[in-house]
């Protein structure tokens, strides 16, 4: 047994040399690299969240100014819109009030045409009803003055008129 034993420890010095080897080789060429690839991940993983932390806080500024942007443009949407149906309104009662000037202005020169045309046929009127009394005097003093008799009447009644006067 004593063999076995011995065997044994020499086994485990064995392997315990080749396993101090193997650690300072390791040591000496693999967990620097290891290590130093170990670090860049991590450095390059706290960047990425870095980075993804600064793009979240980037969409969101882009979210509440394209937010901003929106109300602005419904404000002006409606300002512009508000502008527009004053400008309408105006532009329609200006057009309201020319159109009534106008007819005024029509209803005025038809007056003055009526006006007009009422006096020219009034003194037409009394034009023509001169002639016809006149006309009507002519035939009256041509059946009374038929004769000489009525005709010195006549004469006599003016001058006896024309006297008093």
């Amino acid at each position: 047994m004593e063999l076995i034993h011995q065997f044994s420890s020499g086994l485990f010095i064995i392997q315990s040399v080749i396993f101090l080897a193997l650690l300072f080789l390791l040591g000496k060429f693999a967990w620097k690299p290891i290590l130093n690839s170990i670090n860049d991940r991590e450095t390059s993983i706290v960047d990425a969240l870095n980075q993804a932390k600064l793009a979240r806080k980037e969409m969101e500024t882009l979210k509440e100014d394209n937010e901003r942007i929106i109300r602005e443009a419904k404000i002006e949407r409606d300002a512009i819109l508000k502008e527009a149906r004053e400008i309408k309104d105006r532009i329609v009662g200006e057009a309201k009030d020319a159109a009534k000037a106008e007819g005024d202005k029509m209803i005025e020169a038809a007056k003055q045409t009526i006006n007009a045309e009422k006096n020219a046929a009034m003194a037409d009127i009394k034009t023509q009803i001169g002639t016809l009394s006149v006309n009507i005097a002519e035939s009256i003093l041509k059946q009374k003055l038929d004769n000489s008799e009525a005709q010195n009447e006549l004469v006599q009644n003016y001058l006896n008129k024309s006297n008093l006067n």
